[in-house]
């Protein structure tokens, strides 16, 4: 996972989203390289298969966890994953690529196995741009709209300073899952699987606005955890272990 000065962490269906004005969003077509392991899918190949868990099976389990309260629902949501791919096969009609086919069908799977644990609240939340939240706590900025507490800046720091420790991932870590689910998502399929908006937009079936004000958000927060970190502030990583 890597982590940049913006607090970025490093790393299905086939409708196409939409923006707040209406029309289709592009999304990005089957590679060559998807089209060949596509035909060698569908004629049964195997290896073809063990291909494809090698390459996406960790990213697939990571976006399972950002659903799911433990490690055992997100395995079985990825195993569920994989069957649903190979029963789609024949239907997948190339409206998007391979990858981002596969984590909407884990997408999906894992909201349903969410709702049916009725442990986390519904996934409709996702849809909202939740605007009445503030991204930066306003008690950050001074009467005339200036900041009174500048963010931290990670870029100015001395080679040894800018690598982050054990403990500054861990509580980035902390603080991810710490997020709400909405915001949760986008983070991790933004920063941690490295997609592009597009790809987000499709695999979770919300619109642009929605996503990036969640994107923010959700960075916002994770920003200010480091902050604390560094500073020696307790809260925001509580949850955290060295």
């Amino acid at each position: 996972m890597k982590t940049s000065s913006a607090t970025r962490l490093a790393p299905v269906g086939a409708t196409s989203p939409q923006t707040a004005a209406g029309e289709t969003r592009p999304t990005t077509r089957p590679s060559s390289v998807d089209l060949k392991i596509l035909a060698r899918l569908r004629a049964g190949d195997g290896s073809a298969l063990r291909e494809l868990v090698r390459r996406y099976h960790p990213s697939l389990l990571r976006l399972a966890l950002a659903f799911l309260p433990n490690q055992a629902l997100a395995e079985e949501a990825v195993q569920d994953t994989w069957t649903a791919v190979l029963d789609g096969l024949a239907s997948f009609e190339g409206r998007s690529s391979l990858k981002t086919w596969i984590f909407r069908i884990l997408a999906n799977r894992a909201k349903t196995r969410m709702v049916r644990e009725a442990r986390s609240v519904p996934f409709s939340a996702l849809a909202g741009a939740e605007s009445d939240e503030v991204a930066v706590d306003p008690a950050r900025f001074a009467s005339d709209g200036h900041w009174a507490e500048s963010p931290r800046s990670f870029s100015n720091e001395s080679p040894e300073k800018q690598l982050i420790d054990k403990e500054a991932m861990s509580c980035l870590e902390s603080a991810l899952r710490q997020l709400p689910l909405n915001q949760r998502t986008v983070v991790t399929l933004r920063d941690v699987q490295g997609l592009d908006s597009d790809e987000v937009c499709n695999i979770l079936g919300i619109r642009e606005t929605n996503q990036r004000v969640l994107l923010h958000r959700g960075r916002s927060k994770l920003r200010r955890a480091l902050e604390e970190h560094l500073i020696g502030a307790e809260p925001a990583c509580s949850g955290a272990t060295s």
